[in-house]
């Protein structure tokens, strides 16, 4: 099964006309991956697949395909392009739910959902939302009278009504009378209805604001104003015009918005009111109903996110109970790991009680019964439960870290300890189950494998492909496959004995016998796991092949490694991170083959807060090293997040201050690059404006790019292909030394700072 691609690669001896891969190439020449499918969906009767394939000339613009399973037939369901064909233009409450959800670079049909019924598609696209009906494939969708700038549409459960919010409120299309209802009044100003916060969106991983009864019986929905919340005027530079923008943002310290949960029928009248308790400052984290229809389950944290309390509301009388409570000394990781079970009397829970995220199995009573995973290693999250065969499938890195597999666990707890693997082959696996379990898709890459998509039954078995992304003539990576490295991964000891994971691509031509300079790429915190065994590491391959070591490790703080792992982050940031990331420089300078004087840092985002805190502490190691988007004072950055490590500041100002690259500026002397979007709303520009003041007050030089009416991840045309030239840039000049080629020169150069005047050093 896996042999497709080393079939194709021993072609590589063959006479070729490969070409070598650009940065333009991996940035604005369309996709490298291949026919590799996302939002992949199996319909409620099993009989299809659906997913969204980007277009062979504009790689951002997704369509609509379904895979039949009888006939092994694929077609194109929804062209996105004639559905809109004067292109998008999206309001910015959609706008900023996109950059939430990391989907602001893409266009067209970027979501969907199935009828339950399976007999027709609800697709958003432009603001307005359509229907496609499978029993008239030939017809356009139809149009719904949503209205325009319309967000976050759902089907109700059972198939009656279309629910989405439009100008802070919730709605309804009643789709057996078309008559479009209005469910909450309210909302406008500083209140919005059935959205999810900003935090919620951001941190939360939560981007729902209601949540519908399985009966279509009611609506669950968040209300939220954010009156308290502090207005941020935030200035965004555009190429030809400036905008000042009132965002109310809620920074470390500062007032969370006030959020009350309630109920409402489709039906319309007036909502009722869950009472979320006396503590009126605290995160709405999730909502589940219960497959009667007749109770929910929400999740509360305290603004310290130390507890987390499941509680049990009986959606007529509105008395509700605790089930469970959790706690922790330090902080407590959200997960969407909450199954209620069809018999009505059981739930699973995840928890990271015992130092990895596990699975439990509690009755209705909120008593435990029993562990369903247990031992040193880390589940994922749940895939799918089957209560007629008794098992859970999970994902996990159980068998090696920098993987995803498969695993099945028997929800009597007898295979706690000895899940069952199920997916095969080593890299990861992305696996989306069937309704009933019956079989499941597996997507699938490896570093050396493009993605691929197959069938299979629930013992892994394999049953047909639904995507095999040949790496063949027709493959859009098939003219660079000589500039493919294959990676060694490794292990490194942390000052308290944690195992630390790392990734290395040697030098295209690599001779043992000479000594290459370092791009070592990083991102350094919670939530993210870089040294992984997939595809895509399109970038790190691009630098091995312009004579760079590249090396990349993950350090504590960092995920999948459990919560003994990320504690040591805990009311200073910085510092863990900064001595794993040396452990790894000594490693590289220890090799034969690496110059130790040309070792040069990369990050982007918490990786380019790593990039700072690295150089102000450890320019002596350092060539240099460039940060994209970093955050420099955590009072800037939000509530949930930074208090989640840091406490308020408030109450942890020494914690906040050398948690900051500020106060070590002093040790700053190797050259830094500094690039951020004018237009960030989540690492504010402000963090960078006040790193350039306090490094101008200091005479410290450093170098500087501004990217126009950019946001977080600098989407607008030309500008990823513009920042990764200035990287490399920077690492052929400043870390390697070398001279400006013919190329190099035609790219980006760098915008030194004016020298300021001399001032006193603190």
């Amino acid at each position: 099964m896996r042999a497709l691609f080393f079939a194709a690669l021993s072609l590589v001896a063959l006479p070729t006309m490969a070409e070598k891969l650009t940065i333009e190439r991996i940035f604005d020449g369309g996709g490298l991956a291949g026919a590799a499918p996302r939002g992949l969906q199996i319909s409620p009767d099993g009989s299809r697949v659906t997913f969204l394939r980007a277009r062979p000339d504009d790689q951002s613009q997704l369509d609509l395909w379904e895979y039949q399973l009888k006939g092994n037939k694929t077609r194109l369901l929804v062209d996105s392009k004639k559905l809109e064909p004067n292109g998008e233009q999206l309001s910015d409450a959609e706008k900023a739910r996109r950059e939430r959800e990391r989907t602001a670079g893409l266009h067209g049909i970027v979501s969907y959902q199935w009828s339950p019924d399976g007999k027709q598609l609800l697709i958003p696209l432009n603001g307005k939302l359509y229907v496609y009906s499978l029993a008239t494939p030939d017809a356009a969708p139809r149009p719904l009278d949503a209205g325009d700038n319309v967000i976050d549409p759902k089907i109700s459960p059972k198939g009656r009504y279309v629910s989405f919010v439009r100008d802070q409120n919730l709605w309804v299309i009643d789709l057996t009378t078309n008559e479009t209802r209005q469910l909450t009044r309210d909302g406008g100003g500083t209140v919005h209805n059935g959205e999810a916060e900003f935090v919620a969106q951001e941190e939360m991983d939560r981007s729902a604001g209601y949540w519908w009864a399985p009966d279509d019986s009611a609506i669950a929905f968040e209300r939220y104003d954010e009156a308290k919340v502090p207005v941020t005027k935030r200035t965004e530079l555009y190429a030809d015009h400036t905008e000042v923008v009132d965002q109310r943002y809620p920074g470390a310290g500062q007032p969370n918005v006030a959020v009350k949960l309630g109920l409402v029928a489709p039906a319309g009248g007036a909502a009722r009111w869950i009472d979320l308790g006396k503590d009126s400052d605290i995160y709405l984290t999730r909502v589940n109903w219960l497959p009667d229809g007749k109770h929910l389950t929400y999740q509360r944290m305290p603004r310290n996110q130390q507890r987390l309390d499941l509680r049990l509301v009986d959606a007529r009388t509105l008395a509700q109970r605790t089930l469970l409570s959790e706690t922790s000394d330090n902080w407590i990781n959200l997960n969407d790991d909450l199954t209620f079970l069809a018999d009505g009397q059981n739930f699973l829970w995840g928890s990271e009680r015992s130092g990895y995220h596990h699975l439990y199995l509690y009755g209705l009573d909120g008593k435990l019964k029993h562990a369903v995973s247990e031992g040193d290693w880390p589940i994922d999250g749940v895939l799918a439960v089957d209560e007629r065969a008794g098992v859970v499938y999970v994902s996990s890195n159980k068998d090696a870290v920098p993987e995803r597999q498969v695993y099945a666990l028997k929800l009597d707890g007898s295979t706690a300890k000895t899940p069952q693997r199920i997916s095969q082959g080593a890299g990861t696996h992305l696996a989306e189950f069937a309704h009933d379990g019956s079989f499941y898709l597996d997507n699938f890459s490896s570093v050396d494998t493009p993605p691929q998509v197959s069938v299979h039954k629930p013992d892994g078995s394999f049953v047909t492909w639904i995507e095999p992304n040949k790496l063949d003539e027709k493959h859009p990576f098939w003219n660079y496959r000589d500039s493919l490295i294959k990676p060694e991964f490794g292990t490194l000891k942390a000052d308290d004995g944690q195992t630390l994971y790392y990734r290395v691509y040697k030098p295209a031509g690599f001779d043992p016998t000479k000594k290459y300079p370092v791009f070592d790429m990083y991102y350094g915190g919670p939530h993210a796991q870089l040294v992984t065994n997939a595809w895509g590491d399109y970038f790190n391959q691009y630098m091995a092949n312009q004579g760079f070591v590249v090396f990349t490790l993950d350090n504590r703080g960092m995920a999948r490694r459990g919560h003994a792992f990320e504690a040591p982050i805990y009311q200073q940031l910085g510092v863990a991170e900064v001595d794993d990331q040396l452990v790894g420089i000594q490693w590289l300078k220890s090799q034969p083959w690496v110059d130790g004087r040309r070792i040069g840092v990369f990050g982007w985002s918490y990786g380019g807060y790593m990039t700072t805190m690295m150089l102000a502490k450890a320019s002596d190691q350092l060539a240099g090293g460039v940060a994209v988007a970093p955050v420099t004072n955590w009072r800037l950055y939000d509530t949930f997040y930074t208090e989640r490590y840091l406490g308020r500041p408030q109450d942890n100002d020494a914690g906040y201050t050398r948690s900051s690259p500020l106060a070590w500026l002093d040790g700053l002397t190797a050259k830094l690059y500094l690039a951020h979007g004018m237009a960030d709303d989540n690492v504010l520009f402000l963090n960078s404006t006040e790193l350039m003041a306090e490094m101008q007050k200091r005479g410290t030089q450093f170098q500087f790019m501004a990217y126009p009416g950019a946001k977080h991840g600098l989407n607008l045309p030309g500008q990823r292909s513009h920042v990764y030239h200035l990287i490399e840039n920077f690492f052929q000049q400043q870390v390697k030394g070398a001279p400006l080629s013919v190329r190099e020169a035609k790219a980006p150069a760098p915008v030194p700072m004016p020298a300021p005047a001399p001032a006193t050093t603190r």
